[in-house]
């Protein structure tokens, strides 16, 4: 009988709330809840995608710059054609982006350590802005070559910026997914942008549809410097007193940075010999369209992206070496599999493997930050880029030279390379264990 009562009682009670929870649902959901539950949550993913103010600011810049240039920037060798520039100014074109990347890494390092990131990422937005409007209002292929040493500041300057603003703001368990989410945002224009940018030129024409473009990149970049006022300042003491000398500055290279840098050189010549080739590759040998080649470089930024979020969890909790080891195995893999693949389901799988080759970037870079921390970290990664990217522009050269004696060549010394630098990497790593 009184535990009839008691089930009776406690059925009542049952009833009783549910019909309080009909009148007002939003009671019964926070009886049941932590009122606190949803800000805990949103602060838990925060955490979890080390989502600081400074690093949303930073992300926030690379979509606004990255989706303006995007939509005109990879036509500019068409646009410079049309304007009558000749073979050799293009070419000059080209190696000038190569040869920026590697050159304004480093200033681009000192002026961070000096200033701070605010006013650095400020200063080399509005070069790049100042670029955007030089072509804009003086279309000879001139003023585009002059311009391109300002329109590529902040794709080139601003690389210590980003990576030093990350170990700056994130503990260094996080780093892996800060350079996760900075090289996923960095290729969402990537994937938009040429296809905007294409309609803009097949709609207007080329020479207004790119100034429409340009016109963009300037507002663009104008909301990145406001976006960039709100970054707050991490300057570490003692940067303004560090030496402005490259040799001092490679003098503080820690032996594992070194031994990363080596490594990463010898696995760049494997990516840097065929590159130019690729494309020959899949449309001359293979038989493919350019609209299929177009599939193929999709399919292999898609993989990438896939694969930043989880390597980077995985490798910034079980340690990175593991995972830099394996992104060196897909560049070296890569021109292998491209030279055995004839069909579209083996070059599907080659492009694949290529987009794998991120996998262990986000830990790469992450040692980077790591092994370069202190008061001038902008300095150390501005010079570990400068060596690595000059050593390797030769790269290109080299490949000619191969492709010369024959596709196999090239693509066999490619692999030779990325095996040699991938060896040398795991011996120097189990030596230091």
């Amino acid at each position: 009988m009184l535990l009839g009562r008691q089930l009776r009682a406690r059925t009542m009670k049952d009833s009783e709330r549910k019909r309080s929870a009909i009148r007002n649902p939003q009671s019964e959901i926070e009886g049941i809840r932590n009122p606190k539950s949803a800000i805990c949550n949103r602060q838990r993913l925060a955490e979890f995608f080390g989502l600081r103010a400074n690093i949303v600011a930073l992300l926030a810049t690379i979509i606004f710059i990255g989706s303006g240039e995007e939509l005109w920037i990879r036509f500019v060798p068409k646009y410079l054609e049309v304007l009558g520039a000749g073979t050799f100014v293009i070419g000059i074109y080209d190696g000038l982006k190569t040869l920026l990347g590697a050159v304004y890494a480093y200033p681009g390092g000192i002026l961070t350590d000096r200033w701070g990131h605010r006013k650095a990422l400020s200063f080399f937005t509005a070069l790049s802005i100042a670029g955007y409007l030089i072509v804009y209002a003086i279309p000879h292929w001139a003023a585009v070559l002059g311009a391109t040493f300002l329109f590529l500041a902040w794709a080139s300057f601003s690389l210590p910026a980003t990576f030093s603003l990350v170990g700056t703001n994130l503990a260094p368990e996080k780093y892996g997914m800060g350079i996760a989410l900075q090289s996923i945002i960095k290729r969402i224009p990537v994937l938009i942008g040429p296809v905007l940018g294409g309609i803009l030129i097949d709609r207007f024409g080329l020479h207004a549809g790119i100034r429409i473009g340009l016109l963009a990149s300037a507002v663009l970049g104008l909301i990145a410097m406001l976006v960039q006022s709100r970054i707050s300042e991490m300057q570490l003491p003692g940067a303004k007193d560090v030496p402005l000398r490259f040799r001092f500055a490679v003098g503080q290279f820690r032996p594992e940075l070194r031994r990363l840098l080596l490594s990463d050189i010898l696995v760049r010549f494997c990516e840097r010999i065929p590159a130019a080739w690729v494309v020959i590759m899949v449309m001359s040998r293979a038989g493919l369209s350019a609209r299929e080649f177009g599939y193929l470089t999709a399919l292999e930024v898609a993989v990438a992206m896939l694969c930043f979020i989880p390597a980077a969890y995985l490798s910034d909790r079980y340690g990175r070496e593991l995972f830099v080891i394996l992104t060196f195995v897909f560049f070296t893999l890569f021109p292998l599999a491209l030279l055995q693949a004839q069909t579209l389901s083996w070059l599907a799988l080659a492009f694949t493997i290529r987009g794998l080759k991120e996998f262990g970037e986000p830990a790469r870079k992450a040692l980077i930050i790591r092994y370069s921390s202190g008061s001038n970290q902008g300095q150390l990664i501005g010079a570990y880029y400068l060596i690595r990217d000059i050593t390797v522009t030769p790269g290109a050269l080299l490949g000619a030279w191969l492709w010369a004696a024959g596709p196999e060549v090239n693509f066999w010394g490619a692999f030779l390379f990325g095996l040699l630098g991938t060896a040398y990497y795991v011996v120097t790593v189990a030596r230091s264990d």
